[in-house]
């Protein structure tokens, strides 16, 4: 049950902010959530992130069969990418009685003329280049995120973000769409929205809507807190002129090239306590590195410190490439009887 309101911290990452590396190394080393202030220094606006809102809700609208043809499980979409109706994702196969109520629609990373390596719903297919601009704006923000944490670190800025410059190769990086329907009627301690989960990658990015809640966070005393939808006060400065924050959290693999320095947190999203709510829309971006990126030792004194003091070791013995990595956390996500490659998954 949830107890509180987790208390996360926005960060202004414009270059105004010098102060904005240690900030988050801060917050990613407590909470492992921060939410990042878009000011318009982000890359992304309000009004791109309501459009791909809008073709989300386009998208999960459609007929059945529109979405059918495009399903992960189909030939048509590869390996981790395509739609995923209610029923086929479990992300607390251990605990959960029934799958995540949900849908979801995982891109792949798009090709270089254009164009994508799966295939793209009805609805879709005329915005093609309205999702590749906002998924290239995500990744520039990640980069960005990426090397304040190194300068936190005092290592290289460019350490992890060269092992995530999809010039150089493929990667495991997924842009999601995501659906919560409302249920007219559902078990509070059986029905879940998405089970308890930590990410895979090394960033994710998230987008919400207003009067949507329901993400929560485990808290180190193991508790649940739920995690505002708008994290800023009630009443605005006046003539502010920002979009809602976007929430960011650390992932499984960024922790552990970290020695657990940085925190991935646990967290899921739940009905409302009171009566049914509405439906949920959230936007994901999972950015991982390159999938033949190897997960050796960061080179950071502060890492090195952690690691010594708190009994963990950093990556340094059977060093796994990022790929590998995401590989073995997929096969234990999906519904029993379905390979990684016939449904992959996020």
């Amino acid at each position: 049950m949830s107890t509180s309101s987790a208390e996360i911290p926005v960060i202004d990452i414009s270059p105004s902010n010098p102060h904005a590396p240690a900030q988050l190394l801060s917050a990613a080393s407590t909470h492992g959530f921060v939410f990042v202030k878009n000011d318009g220094s982000t890359g992304l606006t309000s009004q791109s992130i309501d459009h791909v809102f809008d073709l989300s809700k386009a998208f999960f609208a459609a007929p059945l069969a529109d979405k059918e043809n495009v399903s992960i499980a189909s030939n048509k979409a590869g390996a981790n990418h395509g739609w995923l109706s209610q029923g086929v994702e479990k992300l607390d196969p251990a605990t959960q009685k029934r799958a995540d109520v949900k849908e979801a629609f995982n891109l792949a990373l798009p090709l270089a003329n254009g164009t994508y390596p799966q295939a793209i719903p009805t609805t879709l297919q005329p915005h093609i280049p309205t999702l590749i601009a906002f998924q290239a704006a995500c990744h520039a923000l990640c980069q960005r995120l990426l090397a304040h944490v190194a300068t936190a670190l005092s290592i290289p800025p460019d350490w992890f973000t060269s092992r995530h410059d999809f010039s150089k190769g493929p990667s495991g990086t997924v842009f999601r769409l995501l659906y919560y329907p409302v249920l007219e009627a559902y078990e509070p301690d059986v029905d879940i929205r998405a089970g308890a989960h930590s990410d895979f990658g090394s960033l994710t990015l998230l987008f919400q809507r207003p009067g949507q809640p329901g993400l929560e966070i485990k808290t180190a005393s193991g508790e649940w807190a739920s995690v505002p939808v708008d994290p800023r006060p009630a009443s605005p400065v006046s003539g502010e002129a920002e979009g809602l924050p976007m929430l960011v959290n650390i992932g499984d693999l960024l922790e552990d090239w970290t020695a657990g320095l940085l925190k991935s947190t646990v967290h899921r999203v739940v009905f409302p306590k009171e009566g049914k709510g509405e439906d949920r829309y959230s936007i994901a971006y999972f950015c991982h590195p390159l999938d033949d990126a190897r997960l050796e030792p960061v080179p950071s004194e502060l890492v090195r410190r952690y690691a010594e003091t708190h009994g963990r070791k950093a990556r340094g013995e059977g060093v796994v490439t990022a790929k590998d990595h995401l590989m073995e956390r997929l096969r234990s996500t999906y519904s029993v009887g379905k390979t990684v490659e016939e449904v992959g998954g996020s």
